[in-house]
């Protein structure tokens, strides 16, 4: 993986904003704050009170211009001139987690997925069922932010998050490493409970919308369908997810 001082902090932090949502991550110790990072303009009991909670953490509070903590929140109207850098432990680049001796054997892409709760419930399923990872392109997908948090329950933290630039890219470096990548269909004659599972497979999750990219359905080694003898069309992504996700526990034992 390389010095980890020349990783991306996008691959090691989530990062919070918010007063509240700061100070439960300083207040929680099954979390490790990397920094705080404090608007200039903030001051009063608020900027006091998470002074003081960091302060109690040992964690270092840095100060900038509150324009800069908009830019790191990524968000223009709810960071109340504070972020928190929180340390994921599991979090890291896919390009990393290809290179491993013991690379990851089943894992999730997320292509198009743009609402924070799919993301995170999608994080909180996946982890529960014990998924080597779940790939979160930065383009493309809903950010990393605390509605994900909030919608994961906290799981998002400690989730087995992959990073890399985009859904295609990451459909390259998976089929160039030797894995199946499957893809949900509606259509397909081929369920999630009988198709044959290499030893290294990747899913594809399409957005709430359109579905699959076409940039990524080219490269799909085969669809798979969830059979539903119900009178429904399709589930929700986060629903579809928690299907395949527990027929791979099924498989596995």
């Amino acid at each position: 993986m390389g010095d980890e001082s020349t990783v991306s902090p996008k691959d090691r932090f989530l990062t919070v904003y918010g007063r509240k949502p700061v100070l439960e991550a300083l207040a929680d110790d099954g979390l490790r704050v990397d920094k705080v990072i404090l608007a200039d303009t903030a001051r009063g009991p608020g900027a006091a009170e998470i002074q003081r909670a960091a302060k109690e953490a040992g964690v270092a509070v840095q100060r900038a211009s509150a324009h800069r903590v908009k830019v790191l929140a990524g968000n223009g109207k709810q960071d109340q001139g504070v972020l928190a850098d929180v340390v994921a432990p599991r979090m890291r680049a896919l390009e990393a987690a290809l290179s491993d001796r013991h690379p990851p054997s089943r894992v999730l892409l997320l292509d198009g997925i743009t609402t924070p709760a799919n993301v995170g419930m999608i994080l909180r399923t996946a982890t529960a069922a014990g998924l080597d990872g779940v790939i979160v392109p930065r383009r493309g997908v809903a950010a990393l932010d605390p509605m994900v948090v909030k919608a994961s329950a906290g799981v998002a933290f400690r989730a087995p998050v992959l990073r890399c630039g985009s859904a295609r890219e990451a459909a390259e470096m998976l089929t160039e490493a030797g894995y199946g990548l499957y893809a949900l269909s509606a259509t397909s004659k081929t369920t999630i409970f009988e198709f044959d599972l290499p030893q290294r497979a990747a899913f594809v999750l399409g957005g709430e919308t359109a579905g699959v990219g076409t940039e990524v359905g080219e490269l799909v080694t085969e669809w798979v369908s969830i059979p539903m003898p119900g009178d429904v069309e399709s589930l929700n992504v986060s629903a579809a997810a928690a299907v395949l996700s527990f027929e791979l526990v099924r498989r596995a034992r």
